[in-house]
């Protein structure tokens, strides 16, 4: 992607300085000086730019007609600024910041429980493993009607307002009343430090192909990703998938780290450079512990970031295939400034570039609808077919191994894989908006667990459980309930499809994150055709070509 203008680059940096000078000003407070007598508070007068912000907001906030606040006035401004700069660079307030940064830390503080609020219930999901919630025996399908002796059952609570509930500091208690069928128990639960698990499951597909599910990239997700990978060595993994659809990105340290295990010591990772950022290789630091393992990367048009950079690592350095759809574009590198109200700026200060040197990031700025990329690459047609996806030849590169690659708008794939529309339909589409399938692939889970769990083994129940034509009428009747009108012609044509899923749901329910990958792993053509491409040999090829 070629470079602003000089005159783009003023146009872009003036409101980077104008962003540092509001802040600065508005957090020393030495610009006002204040008129007794009256209710006029008339800022001191200054020359620069940044004092005519500051001045406009004190006047809107002592002269303006309504009750304003000056911190929603300096949010909103920041805001605006940041805007017009680039996609990804943002302020984030101190209220949102802890939701902003939780996901990648890898823990966080509460009961430890996953929920859903189901016919204005809470209802428990999950006890995370090794929390309070599951030391003190609560249970999937427990019903929470209280906290702190308060009502939250049938009142229209919302996820945030349960969330404020549940969490808070290390050691702290919380009184939780639970609902179990017919009895009801009140239980005085211990905050502590819940993980969040970044890597979704780890199995085997069959003897020889272990699969893995990245979900982002966060502090732990090195340490989760190798814990799976020793588990799926004892079971006798020969070769791997990993799968990176969907997952928006993360640490860059932590893809760097996952990286360097699949390839030979010095090869070139990922690379950052901007104006005032020098260039800053990443290297791998020695040879991965499966830098000979066949490996076989998915991706997607959400595989962004961090996802974007492990996936370019494996295809410029030659070392695996790439499947699935070109991915997002997100190739700016934002550096995070904490603020003295425990705001934060995060502000694009480099790019990123795949070993071969072509930039991840896409096109952006006046006349580029950015938000409106996904949508636009269906209705070009890429999302189905690949030859849709053009690219100029100043924006082709060759790998060491020759294989043609494209920079300039995120990974494209060497396989490509369209949106599989077999079994698609209008029904099936509003069954998943609304997530009926999966609350009722939850209700039945928590009415039949003692039957469910008399199959012994995911196994079992994989091979003997069939969503019978009974259970899908009951499904069909369940949506009608909540709103969906049953469509003769798309509860035909997506049987298959939506039964795969509620067997799935209901697997979760009582298996985790592995039974559900595990059965829906039947309704995933990127996948099968990733199996495929492993047991055609094309992975032997691939390694002929990066050793040439």
């Amino acid at each position: 992607m070629s470079e602003h203008s000089k005159s783009s680059k003023l146009y872009i940096y003036y409101p980077i300085f104008m962003a540092a000078m509001l802040v600065t000003g508005i957090f020393i407070g030495s610009f006002f000086s204040e008129r007794s007598g009256d209710s006029t508070i008339i800022p001191r007068r200054g020359n620069s730019n940044a004092d005519k912000i500051v001045q406009i907001i004190h006047y809107i906030e002592n002269q303006y007609v309504d009750s304003v606040t000056k911190q929603a006035l300096i949010d909103k401004a920041i805001a605006s600024i940041l805007e017009d700069l680039d996609p990804h660079s943002y302020y984030i307030s101190a209220e949102e910041l802890a939701s902003y940064t939780e996901p990648l830390e890898g823990n966080f503080e509460g009961i430890g429980v996953e929920f859903l609020i189901q016919d204005d219930t809470v209802r428990v999901v999950a006890a995370i493993e090794g929390g309070p919630s599951e030391s003190l025996g609560i249970q999937a399908g427990d019903k929470i009607i209280a906290v702190d002796g308060e009502n939250i059952a049938g009142v229209g609570i919302g996820n945030e307002d349960v969330i404020k509930r549940l969490k808070g500091p290390g050691n702290t208690q919380v009184k939780v009343l639970v609902k179990r069928r017919a009895e009801e128990k009140e239980y005085d639960i211990t905050r502590g430090t819940i993980p969040i698990n970044s890597v979704a499951t780890g199995q085997m597909l069959d003897e020889k192909t272990g699969f893995v599910k990245i979900s982002r990239f966060a502090r732990t997700t090195y340490e989760e990703f190798v814990d799976k990978l020793a588990s799926l060595d004892e079971a006798g993994m020969e070769q791997l998938i990993i799968d990176l659809r969907g997952n928006g990105g993360g640490y860059l340290d932590a893809a760097v780290k996952i990286s360097e295990e699949f390839l030979q010591k010095g090869q070139l990772i990922v690379y950052t450079e901007g104006k005032s950022s020098p260039r800053r290789s990443y290297h791998a630091q020695k040879k991965g512990r499966y830098a000979e393992l066949p490996l076989v990367v998915l991706i997607n048009q959400g595989s962004a970031s961090a996802s974007e950079i492990f996936a370019g690592a494996v295809q410029d350095n030659d070392r695996g295939i790439i499947i699935g759809r070109r991915s997002f574009g997100k190739g700016l590198v934002q550096e995070h400034l904490n603020l003295r109200d425990n705001s934060a700026l995060r502000l694009t200060v480099a790019r990123y570039y795949t070993p071969t040197g072509r930039s991840i990031q896409r096109p952006y700025g006046n006349d580029i609808d950015y938000e409106g990329d996904t949508e636009y690459r269906y209705h070009s047609g890429e999302l189905q077919y690949a030859d849709s996806i053009q690219f100029p030849d100043s924006l082709k590169y060759q790998t060491p191994g020759g294989r043609t690659v494209y920079g300039g708008g995120g990974i494209t794939p060497d396989v490509f894989v369209g949106l599989d529309t077999v079994g698609a339909s209008e029904y099936l589409s509003i069954l998943s908006y609304k997530g009926v399938i999966n609350q009722f692939g939850f209700d039945y889970a928590d009415q039949h667990r003692e039957e469910l769990g008399a199959y012994g083994s995911f196994d079992r129940f994989a091979s003997e459980f069939s969503v019978e034509q009974e259970l899908y009428d009951h499904l069909i009747e369940y949506a009608r309930q909540r709103g969906v009108e049953p469509d003769t012609r798309g509860i035909h044509t997506s049987a298959t499809v939506i039964k795969t899923r509620l067997k799935a749901y209901i697997a979760r329910n009582i298996w985790g994150n592995d039974g559900f990958y595990a059965v829906m792993k039947d309704d995933d053509n990127v996948l099968q055709i990733a199996v495929q491409t492993i047991q055609s040999g094309a992975l032997d090829s691939e390694r002929q070509a990066r050793l040439r």
